[in-house]
């Protein structure tokens, strides 16, 4: 008998929390007896999860970038940056222009369910301190991956200065690399009791009714991301010539943490090492994951598009052609670097609807199904981030002919990562 795989077992989790979220709930007409646990006493085991999860993301950042851009060179640096950059940029502008076209085409705004409550906007932060990191430790202590990915680059910039200086120091963290994968094995052991129990209390608190409730701003979503995705995965085809079927099976348990988490921290290490094995260079992989979580939220990007027009058709508003592509460059940077301010994406849509005399109230009712739609946009970061780094690789001419993502042969999985 062929032994279960952590796919499996986390879409197991998946179905499973759900329907004991439900029942736990009493959403399926039957009331549980008093013995039996609230579905929200569960939420320790999810958050020990992605707590599990998020203490691993600074030191693989910080070791996995700095080997990788050491090993490059200090002149390859910049050129991976911009490369890495303009992808980003054109990603994200096809993911508005497709959010837009999606909420013109469906209009979900229409006859909507009225706004209730109100939504406090969430400070935002000038660029520079969302950049520059006033210490390393502060920088890893709040996950601020935009910061560490700051730091790691002036810090492979001055390795590679100091010449053979620096060589220990690239031993020392390719051992901490090394080290953190390992963990991360250990850690993904979990994953089915963390999504089990995130999946209880999601559905256990907010009950089945949370899949209808406007239903329509949910449907235009996921239609519009699965747009998206088409149009991401035909261009890295004509692009790159990748197998598609085998990088997408591959990125099956990333990319399913990720959906079920809704946190792309939890998807990261194991979204590395799955790019590794498939091909792209150690040094590609370690620099354009991280930089994406920051500049590259194609998901996030097209939801703002999505929910910024909703909110208008709910209201009223009527946005012009030509508001809506002030919209679209407006989302276009603003979207840009925000990953370190919590709750990124609603700190955006709250300063978007003060822009065009949206009503911000509204966000509080689009808050009553944001756990399914960030489920959704969640996985669609962390794909588009994993395809930006075949791009960026192939761009550079460092992916092998016989790469995995080429040939289709699959390396064991004792079998280590090489640098071209």
């Amino acid at each position: 008998m062929k032994k279960l795989g952590l796919t499996t077992w986390i879409l197991i989790a998946l179905v499973a929390g759900s329907a004991v979220g439900a029942y736990l709930g009493g959403h399926l007409g039957v009331t549980p007896p008093d013995f039996l646990p609230k579905a929200s006493s569960l939420e320790w085991m999810s958050k020990t999860f992605i707590r599990l999860i998020k203490m691993l993301v600074s030191p693989i950042i910080f070791s996995t970038l700095v080997v990788g851009l050491a090993g490059a060179g200090d002149k390859h640096i910049g050129r991976l940056l911009l490369k890495a950059l303009s992808w980003f940029w054109l990603a994200t502008a096809v993911a508005i222009v497709i959010g837009l076209g999606v909420a013109n085409t469906l209009k979900p705004g229409l006859g909507a369910v009225g706004g209730t409550g109100s939504f406090p906007t969430p400070a935002s932060k000038p660029f520079y301190e969302q950049v520059v990191p006033t210490s390393l430790i502060d920088a890893m202590a709040n996950n601020a991956i935009l910061q560490l990915v700051f730091f790691s680059v002036l810090f492979a910039m001055a390795l590679v200065a100091i010449g053979d200086k620096g060589k220990p120091v690239l031993a020392v963290l390719q051992g901490v690399a090394e080290a953190m994968f390992k963990l991360t094995e250990y850690v993904m052991r979990f994953a089915p009791l963390g999504v089990f129990a995130a999946m209880v209390v999601a559905v256990g608190t907010q009950g089945p009714g949370v899949m209808v409730q406007l239903g329509k701003l949910v449907l235009a979503l996921y239609v519009a991301l699965l747009l998206f995705v088409a149009a991401l995965l035909v261009a890295m085809k004509l692009l790159t010539g990748i197998r598609i079927g085998l990088v997408l099976r591959e990125l099956r348990e990333p990319l399913l943490l990720a959906f079920s988490t809704t946190s792309s921290e939890s998807a990261l290490p194991k979204a590395i090492a799955t790019m590794e094995r498939l091909g792209v260079p150690p040094h590609i992989v370690g620099f354009v994951l991280p930089a994406g979580y920051s500049f590259n939220l194609d998901g996030s990007t097209l939801y703002l598009a999505l929910a910024s027009l909703f909110i208008a058709q709910a209201t009223g508003k009527y946005l012009s052609p030509g508001t809506q592509l002030e919209m679209m460059l407006t989302l276009l940077v603003a979207s840009k670097g925000v990953a370190a301010v919590p709750r990124a994406s609603l700190v955006v849509l709250a300063s978007t609807c003060a822009t065009y005399g949206l009503k911000v109230e509204w966000i509080a009712t689009i808050l009553g199904v944001d756990a399914v739609m960030d489920m959704a946009r969640t996985m669609v970061n962390v794909l588009g981030n994993c395809m930006a780094s075949i791009v960026v690789g192939k761009w550079e001419r460092v992916i092998p002919q016989d790469a995995p993502l080429y040939t289709g042969q699959l390396p064991s999985a004792s079998a280590p990562a090489t640098d071209a």
